[in-house]
């Protein structure tokens, strides 16, 4: 099975065409770029420029899986409307995944509970943790550095780098979601050709923009 997966729910612009046999996870072909401001330019091109890589065009592809965030509203919607347009096209499944999920399944098996941070803004962390097996058990939140209590004392993402002396942690890779990880997060739906859930990302903010308040009403004297 080949696998066109996409993440832009970090500053990081992934994609990669990843062969699914089993529980084996191959990346065939990559394009990443870490750079904020260039999801909307740079998601389409990556992932041509991986199918390329792999030998492949999109027309070879089995499925799509994208990462739903959570992650900023202008960046991650960037990457699942590329996603959605390019299932729409080719008439396959888009599978949507928590992008954190896709860093917890790169994580290296250390025996102990870890968590994943990535950068919220705002001097804040987009979080989860996970269990020694890499299952989740608390999470996604988003919420400052020190309020965040845990007795956890590794993560990844780069939102441990950016915070790991406020959490007491030591920073673990992987920084940012892989197109493999993203695969291994969705290997089971995928493997079982199940109906794709609904492509809903997740922002965990409310949105900045409010409706204006009714206008005032002015009188004369």
């Amino acid at each position: 099975m080949l696998v066109l997966a996409i993440d832009t729910s970090t500053p990081a612009v992934t994609a990669g065409v990843v062969a699914l046999d089993g529980d084996r996870v191959e990346t065939r072909g990559d394009r990443v770029t870490v750079d904020p401001r260039a999801h909307g330019e740079l998601i389409t091109p990556h992932a041509l420029a991986s199918a390329e890589a792999a030998g492949v065009t999109l027309k070879d592809l089995d499925a799509i899986v994208v990462g739903v965030g959570p992650g900023p509203f202008t960046g991650l919607r960037a990457g699942m409307a590329t996603a959605a347009a390019f299932g729409h096209a080719l008439g396959i499944p888009v599978y949507p995944v928590g992008s954190l999920d896709a860093i917890a399944a790169d994580v290296v098996p250390g025996g102990q509970p870890f968590l994943v941070l990535t950068d919220a803004r705002r001097r804040e962390v987009y979080w989860a943790a996970y269990d020694a097996s890499g299952a989740r058990t608390d999470g996604p939140a988003v919420q400052r550095p020190a309020d965040l209590e845990t007795g956890v004392k590794v993560a990844a993402g780069d939102g441990a780098i950016l915070y790991g002396e406020v959490l007491d942690v030591q920073p673990i890779e992987p920084r940012f979601p892989s197109p493999a990880g993203l695969v291994k997060a969705a290997k089971a739906a995928l493997l079982a050709k199940e109906a794709p859930a609904p492509l809903t990302p997740l922002y965990l903010r409310r949105p900045d923009a409010v409706e204006p308040a009714a206008p005032k009403r002015v009188t004369t004297p």
